[in-house]
Formats: structure tokens, C-alpha cells, sequence
């Protein structure tokens, strides 16, 4: 790398809210042609290193030049005409505009001072086709599943001729097949001269994509490897500081009791037709399969926020399914949904606000609500689940991973007997995850039936005890934990 001059260069870049410093001094270079992942938990620094780069904040010390020049955009739009461009780990897409506008929102093509709609959807199409996206531009992205979502924001950045992209959690809600095709496109741009800043918790792809690995940790740069193939433990070593034992705990033993049932269930829309399976009493059941398979409809079917065309769900063995998610509740099956921030907290309520909505019962006395109460019922929950955030902290100023702990929280505190996770660690660092899968073997060994649905293979794997894999809205296999491997399972997801 000596021999070339980076793109971007950091130094002694700081950042401090008040007297709470949140990045220490770093130094970073990126040059062109290659692909730096940045790796550390959640709350190391890397999404603020990342807005400072793409223009969203301001450091409060430190310098940057960019192209040999000095470089300190006061905003997005600054970063952009300067060719920096930021894919964020949470979704930015305006739901009422249609996929070609929110691709080129703010940059529209124009034509005698009007809009020119032909060449922006068929550039819009392009960047669709290039990640195998088989969607018309001009529809809306209100009803998209999230997984497509996130790959009209990774189209959007395809077509901002950029010179250095940063993609946070780009695969977050992708599928294997997805993956490679995004991958095929980092390839390509790598080949164009374009520098990639990486940040991912899936410690895996770094070591498919990545020429360099950088760590931070508590706001510092800990560690630089100069080439992204290395053992994944000892990556994870350097992001949490300590030695870690085992990513995945043993799974208990389920008993022979059967607590969910579901029957020849079809959705109305075809997106998932004659899935039948059961769940046994402390039985960890996973579901497996690309984007598109049908699993997050099904869950939500299963869960009652979703329709069911025909079919039914069995619960102990009497009949239970939902028309509607309160029917689900008080049966004692809950969701802890795919997208948290739109259908898991209310980000401007606080969190125990937000772990009381789902307990009311349990906080109010004689039919009245007092915040006293539902702080002290909350702190308990907060407490168990680790959240570092206080009760009375609005939900959007936590972190993903906190996020995350708050919806597990709100709905374990009723004790259910059902509880449906999907995609249970988007977005959530190493360390929390190894948490989060505790959690979930706690569960099972209650006697709680937990559904797993997750896009990353290595983690349905590591914490089922059988698997059912879909593919195209069809069951297609359900796997013994013996039998179940990255080849078993990806062989019938792509029947």
C-alpha cells in the first residue's frame, strides 16, 4: 500500500457529545481498489467514524483530506458531490415514493427543467438488475420486505459514481444468494478504482471480501490486520478485549411434548402454501432459506399480523390461529419481528414505556397507569437483559443492539409459551450476540417452543435443534440437527 497515496486519510479524528468523549484520536487510510472492514461492537465508534466520513457529523477534533486536499463536508450532499456515498445499517427509504424516486431522491434526472421519469427508472432498473432484483422501478417501496429494501439502498449507492462507498451492514437482511451478488458488485467496483469501507457482524463474509481488517473498541482504533483473512476468533478476541469461549452454547434437550402445531397453512398472497410443522416444549425450531422463501410471512401469518387463507395452528393441541396479533398474545405465542425499529419500539416513547405497552396487566392497578410502576417494572427487565440505557431514555437513542433487547424484554416479561424470533441478531454485534443466544437456550430450557427464523446460516445452525428449509413459499425439508449443514440446507433451499 506504501506505494500508492490514499484516497482518504483520518487523523487524530475525536468526537465528544458534552463531556462524554465517543472516538479517541483515530487514524485511518483508504485507498483505492480496496476493501477495509471496520469491525468492533456496538458502541465501539464505527457508525460515528462513518458519519463523520459521509458528512452527518462533525468531529470535534482532528483532520481528514480527501484526494490529497483537505476535506471536511459540512453535510451528506457535501460528501456526495465531493464522491463519498454512505449505505446506513438502518433503512432511509420513503415509503410513498416509488423505488426509482427513492434511488434518486435529491438528484433526479432532469429534462427542460422537468423530471425525465424514462431515464431515471431505466437507470433505476439497471442498479436493480445488477443485484438480481426482479421489481418494477415505478412501484412504491410501501410493502417491500425488508430484505428488498435493503437492496434498493444498496442500488441507490451503485449510482452515485462514487470514488469511496461505506456500506454498514449491507447484508444484514440478505439472504446467501443476495450476498454474492453484492459481492460480484464490490468485486467489480474494486476493479474501477473504488475504495470500500466494510462494516459488517458477519465475521465470515470479512474474510470472503475484505483486504484489510480494522478494530476499534471503546471509541480507539485497537487493531489493524493487514489482510482480511483471519481466524475469526481472533477477530472477535480483538473486538471485545477479552478471550472468548464459545460463540454458541449447548442446546438442551426438548422434551417429547409437542406446544406448536401448524397445519397445511397458505397465505392469501402465495407467499408461503401447505407449511406444516410442529414445535416441541423446549425445542429450539429453526427456519432456514433465501430471501423471498416465504419465512417472515409465514411467522407473521403464525403470529397473527399477517392473513391466513387456509390452514390452522395448534397450540397444546387445541385450535388457536390468529386473525389478528392480539389473538396470538394471549394465547402466549409473541414476535419479536424483523424490522424493530418500524414494528418493534416506539422510538420517541421510552423504554420502559416501551416494555410496559406489552404489560399492562401487569403494571396497572385497579385499570390505572402510573409511571412509578411501570418504571419499576421495567428496571427489572432492563436490568436482566443488559440494556445500557436508562428507563427513562427514549427507544431511538439506543443502539440496534439495546433496540433489540428492549422488544426480547417487553414481550419475555409476559412469559409466553411461543416465541417467534426473526432475524433475532440483525445488526448486533458479536459480543451481544453470544448474549442474545443464551437467552434464547434459557427459553428452551423454561419450556418455552422458540421459532428462529435468520438469514445467516452459521447462526440457524449453531442454535437449532432441527431445521426446516423454504424455498419459493414451499416447504421444502425439515433437518435433524445431525443432518443439517451449510450443503444440506442450502441444497433444498434452492430446489
Amino acid at each position: 500500500m506504501t506505494n500508492r497515496s490514499p484516497i482518504l486519510s483520518l487523523r487524530g479524528i475525536e468526537k465528544s457529545y458534552g463531556p462524554i468523549k465517543v472516538l479517541h484520536g483515530v487514524d485511518l487510510d483508504i485507498y483505492p481498489g480496496e476493501v477495509v472492514a471496520l469491525l468492533g461492537e456496538n458502541g465501539a465508534g464505527k457508525s460515528t467514524l462513518s458519519n463523520i466520513i459521509s458528512g452527518t457529523v462533525q468531529p470535534s477534533a482532528g483532520d481528514m483530506t480527501w484526494l490529497g486536499r483537505p476535506y471536511a463536508p459540512a453535510n451528506p450532499r457535501a460528501a456526495i458531490d465531493e464522491g463519498v456515498g454512505m449505505i446506513h445499517q438502518e433503512l432511509k427509504l420513503l415509503p410513498k415514493l416509488s423505488i426509482a424516486e427513492n434511488i434518486f431522491v435529491g438528484r433526479y434526472p432532469m429534462k427542460s427543467g422537468r423530471l425525465d421519469r424514462k431515464v431515471m427508472e431505466d437507470r433505476a432498473h439497471i442498479g436493480l438488475r445488477r443485484l438480481g432484483l426482479d421489481v418494477s422501478p415505478d412501484r412504491l417501496v410501501e410493502g417491500l420486505s425488508t430484505g428488498k429494501q435493503q437492496l434498493i439502498e444498496i442500488a441507490k449507492a451503485l449510482t452515485l459514481n462514487a470514488r469511496l462507498l461505506i456500506l454498514d451492514e449491507p447484508t444484514a437482511a440478505l439472504g446467501g444468494e443476495e450476498t454474492q451478488l453484492l459481492f460480484r458488485q464490490i468485486e467489480r467496483l474494486k476493479s474501477e478504482g473504488v475504495g470500500i469501507i466494510y462494516i459488517s457482524h458477519r465475521l465470515e463474509e470479512i474474510r470472503q471480501i475484505t483486504d484489510r481488517i480494522v478494530v476499534m473498541r471503546d471509541g480507539a482504533k485497537v487493531q489493524e490486520f493487514d489482510s482480511g483473512d483471519v481466524p475469526i476468533r481472533t477477530i472477535v478476541e480483538s473486538m471485545v478485549g477479552r478471550s472468548l469461549e464459545r460463540m454458541f452454547p449447548t442446546l438442551p434437550v426438548p422434551t417429547d411434548e409437542v406446544t406448536l402445531e401448524v397445519r397445511n397453512l397458505c397465505s392469501p398472497s402465495k407467499a408461503f402454501r401447505d407449511i406444516s410443522f410442529s414445535v416441541r416444549k423446549g425445542e429450539v425450531f429453526g427456519i432456514a432459506g433465501l430471501m423471498g422463501a416465504g419465512r417472515t410471512e409465514l411467522v407473521r401469518a403464525i403470529t397473527g399480523a399477517d392473513p391466513i387463507a387456509s390452514g390452522e395452528v395448534l397450540l397444546h393441541g387445541r385450535p388457536v390461529t390468529p386473525r389478528a396479533p392480539i389473538d396470538a398474545i394471549r394465547n402466549g405465542i409473541v414476535l419479536v419481528p424483523e424490522d424493530r425499529k418500524l414494528q418493534g419500539v416506539v422510538l420517541d416513547h421510552s423504554i420502559a414505556e416501551n416494555i410496559g405497552y406489552a404489560n399492562l396487566g401487569g403494571v396497572a392497578h385497579n385499570g390505572w397507569l402510573s409511571s412509578r410502576r411501570i418504571r419499576e417494572f421495567a428496571e427489572e427487565y432492563i436490568k436482566r437483559f443488559g440494556v445500557k440505557g436508562r428507563g427513562e431514555q427514549n427507544a431511538g437513542e439506543l443502539s440496534g443492539g439495546n433496540q433489540q433487547k428492549v422488544v426480547l424484554a417487553k414481550w419475555l416479561a409476559r412469559k409466553p409459551k411461543v416465541v417467534v424470533l426473526d432475524e433475532p441478531t440483525r445488526g448486533i454485534d458479536v459480543g451481544a450476540r453470544s448474549s442474545i443466544y443464551d437467552l434464547i437456550m434459557d427459553l428452551a430450557r423454561e419450556g418455552v417452543a422458540v421459532v428462529v427464523v435468520s438469514s445467516d446460516l452459521e447462526e440457524v445452525l449453531g442454535v437449532s435443534s432441527r431445521i426446516m428449509v423454504m424455498a419459493q413459499g414451499k416447504q421444502a425439508g425439515i433437518l435433524n440437527r445431525e443432518d443439517a449443514n451449510d450443503v444440506s440446507v442450502m441444497e433444498l433451499a434452492t430446489i
